[in-house]
């Protein structure tokens, strides 16, 4: 564990620590976490609050690691006191990233090897696991608050944490290397689409299109890969679905954070050792249409639940939502397809193709460009079914144009198509100006995007 103590490391060789009394250090720093679990299992059989919880622990650690005076410094103490606590409440080693707001993944790859991304850039972090088992603690504490499970019969788990960050882990051995682990976080105040529009993400035309469609109760697609921004424009837009109507979510790991006050939330389950009591997205998407809603937003789109979406869509329930992974907007609607093909209906390609451009009125495309930089590279329109394929129609766009400084850049643009939803927006009251949808380049907030 004395790699994760790095002031036992000074820049000075002479201020550093002999090995011996390294290995001691070690040994002794085992040995207190063994013996605090033990005190620790004890005292969570009483009824103390989580307050008093750590205070018992924090106790526990300060009188067990007075009995080696000799290895201990009243800041080494300290910080011991810290770690055990880290162990005992939080995520060990990962507290210090956890805390840290510039950090928006963490990425282990076994428990020697830890990354960050920080500013859209993946950078090594100075911290790491005493070992595999040390590793899978730490997980199955993560997915254990959940309700979750992994384990060698089913090394595959997403889970989230308190915070809403995402996660998810794949044990040994089909993780060749030790257990691998990925975090995505989430800020402390979900981002509005102000923030977005500032940031570069968007420009404030496409901002104003969007929020009117949402408000007009437009069935909104967004699409891109994996970490492009699709949940946080997602929640963002959230914020536009006018009160008094009531939302259902479904999600596979709960990370939609709607700004929105009246939001049932529903989260599939996996089966037991046994394979029984699975709860599928299908399922909660099936059980959504009984519960009087007026919208319903799934958070990600993988599968056979794609036809139930659609179905929703079509059934009275305007205005909802969902994500899903593709290249382009167009390439959407073959994923769409794809997806509603594994329901297992054996559906002719046509009807499906009707069913798509009869459900969703507009698909938003984000994409992670050079240097982690977000954007919304094209807001596009579903125009029909003319018998043999779905029309697509753009009506803005980004087209990047470089790199500087190891980040994208590049212009926002306007295609000059008028939506067809256009008459809808304004029979729902939304005024847009004349000129919105005029061809041209738009200036995104600041300076060049």
């Amino acid at each position: 564990m004395s790699e994760r103590i790095p002031f036992l490391a000074s820049d000075r060789p002479s201020d550093r620590p002999s090995p011996d009394r390294d290995r001691r250090f070690t040994r002794y720093m085992r040995e207190l976490h063994e013996k605090l679990v033990t005190a620790l299992n004890v005292v969570a059989a009483g009824a103390l609050t989580d307050e008093q919880l750590r205070q018992e622990v924090r106790r526990a650690a300060e009188g067990l690691s007075r009995n080696a005076p000799e290895l201990l410094t009243t800041a080494e103490r300290e910080r011991l006191v810290q770690e055990v606590m880290d162990e005992a409440f939080g995520l060990g080693p990962l507290e210090p990233l956890m805390k840290d707001p510039a950090v928006t993944d963490i990425l282990i790859n076994g428990p020697r090897t830890v990354y960050v991304e920080r500013h859209g850039r993946l950078v090594p972090a100075p911290v790491q696991f005493d070992d595999d088992r040390h590793l899978r603690q730490v997980v199955q504490r993560i997915v254990g608050r959940v309700g979750r499970r992994v384990d060698e019969s089913s090394p595959l788990v997403d889970a989230r944490l308190p915070d809403g960050s995402r996660v998810n882990a794949v044990l040994a051995p089909v993780a060749l290397d030790g257990t691998v682990v990925s975090i995505r976080r989430f800020g402390g105040r979900p981002l509005r689409l102000d923030d977005l529009v500032a940031a570069g993400a968007l420009v404030p035309e496409m901002a104003a299109f969007l929020t009117a469609c949402v408000r007009s109760r437009v069935n909104v697609v967004i699409s891109g890969g994996t970490g492009s921004g699709k949940t946080t424009l997602l929640n963002a837009l959230s914020a536009f679905i006018p009160d008094g109507e009531r939302i259902v979510t479904i999600e596979d790991a709960a990370e939609l954070r709607l700004q929105r006050r009246h939001v049932v939330r529903m989260e599939t389950r996996p089966g037991n050792v046994e394979g029984v009591g699975v709860v599928t997205t299908r399922d909660l998407v099936r059980n959504a249409l009984r519960m009087r809603p007026d919208r319903i937003i799934v958070g990600e789109c993988r599968g056979p639940e794609a036809l139930d979406m659609l179905q929703a869509m079509n059934s009275g329930h305007d205005g909802s939502m969902t994500t899903l992974h593709a290249n382009d907007t167009r390439d959407a609607i073959g994923r769409i397809e794809i997806m509603v093909g594994g329901a297992g209906l054996e559906l002719p390609i046509w009807a499906i193709r009707r069913q798509v451009a009869s459900a969703v009125q507009v698909i938003v495309q984000t994409a992670r460009l050079s240097g982690g930089v977000r954007k919304v590279t094209r807001v596009s329109e579903v125009t029909g079914f003319d018998g043999v394929e779905v029309g697509v129609v753009d009506l803005f766009g980004f087209e990047q144009e470089g790199v500087e400084q190891e980040r994208a850049v590049g212009r926002f643009h306007a295609t000059g198509a008028r939506p067809r939803c256009l008459d809808r927006l304004r029979a729902h009251g939304e005024k847009l100006p004349d000129g919105l949808f005029e061809r041209r380049a738009v200036p995104a907030a600041g300076a060049r995007a």
